[in-house]
Formats: C-alpha cells, sequence, structure tokens
C-alpha cells in the first residue's frame, strides 16, 4: 500500500496579502514534496526539466478548479521552467469518478492532457454519456476508451486512491489544492499569486 508522509508546516506569507484574499501558505518537507512527484500516474505539462513544479489536485466538476485553469495556462505559455502535474481527486461524485477515470484511461493512448483540457474546460458534467460525448468532440475514441478503462481499471483506481491519500495528508478539505514548489495554498490562486510563489520557490524561501 502507498503510505504517504507529507509534513506541513505552517508559514504566514505577509507577501501574499496584496493578492484578491490573503491566504496562509504551508511548507511540505522535501522528502514529503519527492514523493509527491515520483511516478504521478501523469506526465508533467509543461518544462521537461522544470525548476518549479506545480502539483494542482483538481475535479472536474469543481467550479474553482476551472477558475484556475486560465491563470496556470498563461504561467506555462509566459515561464519556459515551469511544469505542472495535474493529481485527479474526484470529490464531487459519481460522475466525478467517471470523469478522472476516463481521462486517466486515457493515459494510455497518450491523451490524458487531451482529456483532461476537454473536461476540466467544459461545463458541470452531471452524466456519464455527457463525459463520453465531450471527449469524443474532442478526438478520443470512445470505444478505445471503454476498453482502457475496464483494462487497466485497477490501475486507476490505486492511483486514485494514492491521489485521495496524498491530500488528506496535505490536509485539505476541497479542490483546488495547489502545490508551487514546495508551497501548498488551499484553494484558488490567480496569475499574479503564481507568479509570486514560483518566484518564492526559485528564491528558496
Amino acid at each position: 500500500m502507498f503510505m504517504v508522509r507529507i509534513t506541513l508546516s505552517i508559514l504566514a506569507c505577509a507577501w501574499l496579502l496584496g493578492a484578491a484574499a490573503a491566504q496562509d501558505v504551508q511548507t511540505i518537507t522535501l522528502a514529503g514534496q519527492q514523493q509527491m512527484l515520483a511516478k504521478p500516474g501523469t506526465d508533467p505539462v509543461g518544462a521537461r526539466n522544470p525548476d518549479v513544479t506545480i502539483v494542482e489536485y483538481f475535479d472536474y466538476n469543481c467550479p474553482y478548479c476551472k477558475k484556475v485553469v486560465p491563470a496556470l495556462q498563461a504561467l506555462l505559455a509566459q515561464d519556459p521552467k515551469v511544469a505542472v502535474v495535474y493529481k485527479d481527486w474526484p470529490i464531487l461524485g459519481p460522475v466525478s469518478i467517471y470523469a478522472a477515470s476516463s481521462a486517466l484511461a486515457e493515459g494510455w493512448q497518450g491523451k490524458y492532457l487531451v482529456a483532461h483540457d476537454a473536461l476540466i474546460g467544459g461545463p458541470r458534467l452531471a452524466k456519464y454519456d455527457q463525459v463520453d460525448a465531450l471527449l469524443q468532440s474532442a478526438g478520443v475514441n470512445v470505444e478505445t476508451l471503454k476498453k482502457d478503462r475496464t483494462a487497466h481499471a485497477k490501475e486507476i483506481a490505486a492511483l486514485l486512491a494514492r491521489n485521495d491519500e496524498e491530500a488528506h495528508a496535505l490536509t485539505l478539505e476541497g479542490t483546488p489544492g495547489i502545490v508551487v514548489g514546495r508551497q501548498l495554498v488551499h484553494g484558488t490562486v490567480d496569475e499574479s499569486t503564481l507568479k509570486k510563489l514560483v518566484a518564492h520557490s526559485r528564491a528558496g524561501t
């Protein structure tokens, strides 16, 4: 069983008070960060050799996660040394679990990011066939997807369980949970705050 021991310390960051909403930042240990990034189950997006990696725990039906998308995409477009690792954490019901499982299954076709972007950028998902329709419109072969989702059900379930265990170890109470380097923020962040967190991570302070 994958055991998670991600140690946290509370760091009140006055430099974040200029953000839209003042947020406390928690710092995870180096060992915790390494554990989080070890074989995460999805390929990082962005830099191949990043100096800062951002991890997002998210749910496709979380409206706050959808609000983070433009900030992450803008940062990736502007900063060639940043990578993002998406951690599916479906906590908002069966359709969220189905969506996450479907996106992860697309990893076996090399299309996880295609599935991710289609689902996170789409409307609230209320039915399974809505998930399938969105993925099909994004160019996903739904029949192949169904086969992969069945064939790799154990691996997908294990990855979702790992993500859930990590999220609880991080004391996340909802989505999104964002880790920039070793800095954990509970909830949504804007582009300006993300840039400050990246700069803070690079400064090593």
